[in-house]
């Protein structure tokens, strides 16, 4: 299975609902359009699925150290040297540059019969090193979409800030003409026309700068997305949370499902096959060899034998056994340490497991707390619409000041986007204890 299927898979829960749109236009950025974009395009996340692959090759059978080695040879000797023989009659015979050659070429073949199973155990570590490198990815495309709700849920906040914050001018525009007709006819002074003027000015300072942030914030997210900064969109501000029950249900699962607790489990398994593979280096390693080769060897002439040319060609095999019986004693120091290296897995394993159950309450708490102030922040906002419809009432029949109106006005500002933000910490509350049970990336956003 190709490490990019870790990607598919979770990019198959999430379908696009809207085509983009062209340069200069405000797309719909809906939430799974932004998952599918981050997948694709975010460089943590490419980087992560890099190494995938990489560990991936690494637990293929090419690596596995199972197939032979197989390996050409050849080579050439040309030797030009100068002889002299005595002989036993007192003559001696001179060969000046008397040339020899030799040529040979062959195919070679080593493999390793046995090597006390350490063949076997590294291999089944390359297979759990795989699921590690993939356990990994996960908590980074975890991490990932953390960060990219957070960023997308900000500007979903300050898109329905800069709403209230239009409407809210609105009123105080239409609060300033009113004041100024009243004005005109006698019924009020020049101070009323005033402060509904001031109170203008501050209201638009205030849509500017919640539009300033919302530019930067939506710039923030097209970084995420690894797209053009100057893309202009639109998020989706409805927020739903998952039913009780189904989030009993994660919780009861959390242990099995939780990414920090899988890696703690697959590196102790890691340690594990250390553990044997150290054990095999006390036991003997057959080899096979073989080869087919050819050679040929050119002889200059001498005193008693004439020039010669001998040519070989054939196969040639052998069995070799090969058993440390004492290696100065790294083999049994190697054993040792493996086995303190695991004892540390184990005791990580237990440290994280308390971490995990601290984590688990601490989220689902947030959770919980944020969803009820939530709820209570939607009841202050009903609250307060009435009090600000009741106090605009009361300024337009003249029972009420300007100033009392404004206080209104700013109760229902604060209410709103109080609750703006109670929401929207509390979906990210609700998406970090999803996380925390192994579920943040089998749901529907």
């Amino acid at each position: 299975m190709k490490s990019i299927n870790l990607k598919v898979v979770v990019i198959s829960c999430f379908i696009f609902t809207n085509s983009l749109l062209s340069f200069g236009q405000d797309e719909f950025l809906s939430r799974s359009e932004a998952i599918a974009l981050t997948l694709n395009n975010n460089y943590g996340i490419a980087i992560a699925d890099n190494n995938v692959l990489v560990s991936e090759n690494n637990a293929d059978l090419l690596n596995s150290g199972y197939l032979p080695t197989v390996f050409g040879l050849a080579g050439m000797n040309y030797t030009v040297e100068d002889q002299r023989t005595d002989r036993d009659d007192g003559e001696s015979f001179v060969l000046e540059g008397a040339q020899s050659e030799s040529y040979n070429a062959s195919v070679n073949l080593d493999y390793t019969l046995f090597d006390g199973l350490g063949r076997l155990y590294n291999f089944k570590r390359l297979k759990e090193s795989y699921n590690l490198s993939k356990l990994e990815a996960r908590e980074t495309i975890e991490n990932t979409m953390l960060q990219l709700f957070s960023v997308y849920f900000e500007v979903a906040r300050l898109t329905e800030n800069v709403e209230i914050l239009e409407q809210t001018l609105e009123i105080s525009k239409n609060r300033v003409k009113r004041a100024g007709y009243q004005f005109d006819y006698g019924q009020n002074t020049k101070l009323e026309v005033l402060n509904a003027e001031v109170d203008v000015t501050n209201d638009s300072i205030n849509l500017m700068n919640t539009r300033q942030s919302l530019l930067n914030t939506k710039r923030d997210l097209n970084v995420v997305l690894a797209r053009d900064l100057k893309l202009n969109f639109n998020v989706d501000t409805l927020v739903s949370f998952i039913p009780k029950l189904e989030l009993e249900s994660f919780l009861e699962m959390a242990k099995e499902n939780n990414v920090r607790l899988l890696q703690s489990n697959s590196n102790i398994a890691l340690s594990e096959y250390d553990i044997r593979i150290s054990k095999a280096q006390f036991l003997p390693t057959v080899g096979l060899t073989g080869s087919y080769g050819w050679n040929e060897s050119i002889s200059p002439a001498s005193a008693f034998f004439t020039g010669s040319t001998r040519q070989n060609t054939g196969f040639q095999g052998g069995l070799n056994l090969r058993w440390n019986l004492f290696d100065g004693g790294s083999s049994i120091t190697q054993l040792k340490n493996a086995k303190i290296l695991k004892d540390n897995q184990i005791l990580l394993k237990q440290q994280i497991e308390i971490e995990v159950q601290r984590d688990i309450a601490n989220a689902l708490g947030n959770y919980e707390n944020l969803i009820a102030v939530y709820n209570i922040q939607e009841q202050n906002v009903v609250t307060n619409k009435n009090n600000f419809e009741r106090s605009r009432e009361r300024f337009n029949l003249g029972q009420i000041t300007s100033i009392e109106f404004r206080q209104a006005q700013i109760n229902l500002i604060n209410a709103e986007t109080n609750k703006n933000l109670a929401k929207y910490e509390a979906k990210l509350a609700e998406l970090q204890l999803l996380q925390q049970v192994g579920q943040l990336l089998n749901i529907q956003f």
